[in-house]
């Protein structure tokens, strides 16, 4: 087998696994596999749970059986009235007959082993795992009738586990697994769940929830790079929608969150079902079979920046297990934790009374029968005594990062708690859950009133202002004066956290206030990898970066600070004009963390440039060209430039004042507007590399590397070549502009002189002016044209805040 075939039958293939719930009839089972079809993966690994409550009635068949009861004989004619029934209305009468006979086959199989008169635990799985069979071949059947070819995989036949609770052979069942997808490289197959085999090929299952479980184990064992749980519901919520209608799809969820989750009894994940997870490199979703398109959860590796709960859990019907440890009470308690944990029975919640020589465990009732009876059996060499259950308890559940440390978030669970019949709070030791105990209640309103504590909270948000010039200086004040607007609004608590100047900065997690910042201001020294370093402890909800800067330094730190998941927001044109390769990174960067990079003050200040573009694309427009003249200064020269004076004194009349850069050559040479032209042509969804944008620079040669005194010394120098192209323009009937041009279709980029009709857009304007020309499909003829001061602190600034404002409500 090649290399390349390797890749195709095990790397690449992507996992699907779909419930009972999700294959509960006919019409069940057709929606499957339309959304296998969509998902166009002739590879997939599919795996499967018994149909709707299939593997129950298997359960009672066995119940029945043992007990005498002569109901088990119509409970197997149910099972099998069912499975013929679900087989004749999913495939057509040409397709059905070979699944018949094999479940003919089968009912006699169950039968017969029923004959033993004494079941022992393997025949007892073995009938039990007749459910999954079922499901697989009759999903294989239907994919094969609409033509995807399939193929029914039972799991026993390369996954090999042993011991009690059963344990995966792993290696052993990664090389059987990797020989069957290697003769099967491009076909789905359809596997089992919930089962596997030991060493003598005797039926095991791999316990409660155990298909989830089997198809993490899967991805892990054939190097899947994604694995898909479809249920009856999309992804974890932030509480169950069915008791709080305002509880909102967590679209993405950390994987040590999913796993404090799952182990304090979440319906929707299960512990064993991450750890195949963590341990290898799939990333998990979990989506909706009935309404695929209603969301997902997405698990991550990479855990949250920001602190605090996310998920109101409950169990309503929780046992209480308690005993008596009269000797070396810690020792003996952390050796009982370790024990049950070893089995798989680690409980819900804890609570540790050295003064009474108490402990008490909780869990779900399903668990706490299978918990007292082993724990019963230990006592004797357990070092307890007293063991006794205590039913009519109920569990609620605060789940998150650093939930234990939120003070506030803390208060009103224990405010809320201590108004119920509790019996305990337990703060987890790894800082991921709060955990209380009360008497069972109706847990609704309490649930509401966590709900709604827990996401009416007003996130934190720090912000680190780099720049204290003009436009700096400019946005502290109108900060200043929108702060509490602000927080009112968005629900948001606003802190200046740091602010940079080119001396260094003042930070303060407790926040700066604006005045000391404008009229007292005391940098330190800093040094940048030690800071970036120590901003991970910020304690924020999110952090935002305002670059009011025009250095080139700060830019290289961008990708830094994205991947410390600060956003940014710049009134600096350097990372939206950078160099290609640059620019690319740090867009991935920005993807993979999740990061927003908002620039509309880089090109005309407060004027709707970017945003139009934007909400052009959204409305289905299709970008064909930008133009306009994007400098203020150019606008202002070329404007008053009627021949009447030479250029030169124009240049200075601007430079003195304040019209230009300190150095007017930073305005001639169009580089500024080259970049405001790369920047709108990204914005348009167009990767322009800005070495492809050809410039006219109206600085000649001789004068662009002399100093800046030696430079106005020869300023008259400019005078002739303006001439020129003045009088040009008179005998076209027109008059000369400085424009910035971007053809999508042609790709072609320019910037420099150019000569327009007296009627045309860019003709009349007020000095100083920005214009913008946006043609699309529908604004082709007749461009949308934005026009206004483009420059200038006040409107600079007001940009920045705008973004701040969208940032903000986005979050």
């Amino acid at each position: 087998m090649t290399q390349q075939q390797n890749d195709s039958g095990s790397h690449r293939r992507p996992v699907h696994k779909f419930g009972g719930s999700s294959l509960a009839d006919a019409a069940c089972f057709h929606r499957v596999a339309d959304i296998i079809n969509s998902q166009g993966q002739p590879d997939a690994l599919i795996v499967v749970s018994a149909s709707g409550k299939t593997t129950n009635r298997l359960i009672e068949l066995l119940s029945l059986f043992v007990s005498g009861d002569n109901a088990a004989a119509a409970t197997l004619e149910g099972l099998y009235s069912f499975q013929r029934g679900l087989i004749e209305s999913t495939l057509s009468e040409t397709e059905a007959p070979a699944l018949l006979a094999a479940l003919d086959e089968d009912i006699r199989t169950i039968a017969t082993v029923l004959e033993t008169q004494r079941l022992d635990d393997y025949q007892r799985s073995f009938i039990q795992s007749f459910g999954e069979l079922w499901s697989s071949r009759l999903l294989a059947s239907l994919l094969n009738s609409q033509g995807l070819p399939a193929s029914s995989l039972d799991a026993r036949r390369f996954l090999r586990v042993s011991g009690s609770p059963v344990q995966v052979e792993e290696a052993l069942s990664r090389r059987q697994l990797h020989d069957i997808l290697s003769e099967h490289p491009d076909r789905i197959l359809v596997v089992t769940g919930f089962i596997a085999a030991d060493a003598e090929g005797r039926t095991r299952l791999l316990g409660r929830n155990g298909s989830d479980f089997s198809a993490t184990l899967l991805a892990a064992l054939a190097d899947s790079s994604h694995s898909t749980i479809w249920s009856d519901v999309p992804g974890v919520f932030s509480a169950d929608p069915r008791r709080v209608k305002e509880a909102r799809l967590l679209s993405r969820l950390s994987l040590p969150e999913a796993a404090e989750l799952a182990r304090l009894g979440s319906p929707v994940l299960h512990c064993r079902t991450l750890g195949p997870v963590a341990a290898s490199q799939q990333q998990l979703m979990l989506r909706c079979s009935y309404h695929p398109n209603d969301g997902h959860t997405r698990i991550q590796r990479e855990p949250r920046r920001d602190l605090g709960a996310r998920i109101v859990t409950s169990v309503d019907d929780a046992v209480l297990v308690e005993m008596t440890i009269p000797d070396r009470y810690q020792d003996t308690v952390n050796a009982l934790t370790e024990w049950l944990t070893r089995r798989e029975l680690a409980p819900l919640a804890s609570k540790r009374r050295p003064e009474r020589k108490r402990w008490q465990i909780v869990y779900t009732r399903e668990q706490a029968e299978q918990v007292f009876s082993q724990l019963r059996d230990h006592q004797p060499a357990g070092g307890f005594e007293g063991l006794q259950q205590r039913e009519g308890f109920s569990l609620v559940a605060l789940v998150g990062k650093g939930v234990t440390g939120q003070a506030e978030q803390c208060l009103h669970f224990y405010h809320a708690l201590n108004e119920q019949p509790l019996e305990f709070i337990q703060p987890a030791s790894n800082g991921l859950s709060l955990v209380g105990v009360v008497r069972k209640i109706v847990l609704d309103p309490l649930l509401l009133r966590l709900h709604q504590s827990l996401f009416s909270r007003a996130r934190r948000v720090g912000i680190i202002l780099f720049g204290r010039g003009n436009i700096g200086q400019a946005w502290l004040k109108l900060y200043q004066q929108q702060k509490a607007r602000l927080e009112q609004t968005l629900n948001v608590q606003l802190t200046l956290y740091g602010v940079f100047d080119s001396k260094g900065a003042m930070l303060a997690s407790q926040g700066l206030e604006v005045e000391q910042v404008l009229n007292d201001f005391q940098p330190a020294s800093m040094v940048w990898p030690d800071w970036l370093e120590n901003l991970e402890e910020h304690g924020f909800d999110q952090l935002v970066a305002l670059d009011l800067t025009a250095s080139d330094h700060l830019v290289q730190y961008y990708p830094d600070l994205v991947q410390q998941h600060v956003h940014l927001i710049a009134a600096n044109k350097l990372a939206g004009a950078s160099e290609q390769g640059f620019y690319l990174r740090l867009k991935q960067t920005l993807a993979e963390h999740r990061v927003q990079f908002l620039s509309n003050a880089t090109v005309g200040a407060g004027l709707p440039v970017q945003s139009s573009l934007r909400q052009l694309q959204q409305s289905g427009e299709q970008i064909r060209a930008i133009s306009g003249i994007f400098s203020g200064t150019l606008s202002w020269l070329f404007l008053h430039y009627d021949g009447s004076q030479p250029f030169s004194e124009l240049v200075l009349q601007a430079w003195q004042q304040g019209l230009t850069e300190p150095d007017p050559r930073q305005d001639l040479n169009g580089q500024d507007v080259k970049r405001k032209l790369v920047i709108l042509a990204r914005e348009a969804g167009f990767d322009l590399d800005p070495e492809r944008v050809r410039v006219s620079d109206l600085v000649p040669g001789s004068l662009a590397t002399l100093d800046k005194e030696t430079f106005f010394d020869r300023l008259a120098e400019l005078d002739q070549p303006l001439a020129e192209a003045l009088a040009r323009a008179r005998k076209e009937h027109g008059v000369l502009r400085h424009v910035a041009r971007f053809d999508a279709v042609s790709g072609e980029a320019r910037v420099g002189l150019e000569v327009v009709a007296d009627d045309h857009a860019f003709a009349h304007l007020r000095p100083g002016d920005n214009v913008f020309a946006i043609e699309t499909q529908h604004y082709r003829q007749n461009p949308l044209v934005i026009q206004g001061p483009g420059a200038g602190r006040e409107v600079t600034a007001g940009a920045m805040q705008a973004d701040l404002w969208s940032l903000l409500a986005s979050l």
